[in-house]
């Protein structure tokens, strides 16, 4: 049952991906860009979970970690260059 589970939890993430893709592209302006970009690293670290209790390991975990702290920055980051035109004052 869990192979199953995981595989329409696989199906479902990765459609999710291209419906954030077609915002990116699509988005009528920066803020829903910015929205996709930061909605798409919640679905990568979700498939890197997903992924880790596929394979049986841990270190999917750890990874997912790192990617959870580079998105967070890298939208805060985002946001404030096209809120101030700048990123370091």
């Amino acid at each position: 049952m869990i192979p199953v589970a995981l595989t329409f939890a696989f199906g479902c993430y990765t459609i999710g991906l291209l419906f954030n893709l077609w915002r990116i592209t699509r988005g009528p302006d920066a803020a829903d860009r910015i929205l996709a970009l930061d909605t798409m690293v919640i679905n990568v670290i979700a498939l890197l979970i997903l992924y880790g209790i596929a394979r049986g390991t841990a270190i999917y975990y750890e990874a997912s970690m790192l990617v959870a702290m580079v998105g967070f920055v890298s939208t805060i980051a985002y946001c404030r260059f096209i809120l101030r035109g700048d990123i370091i004052e």
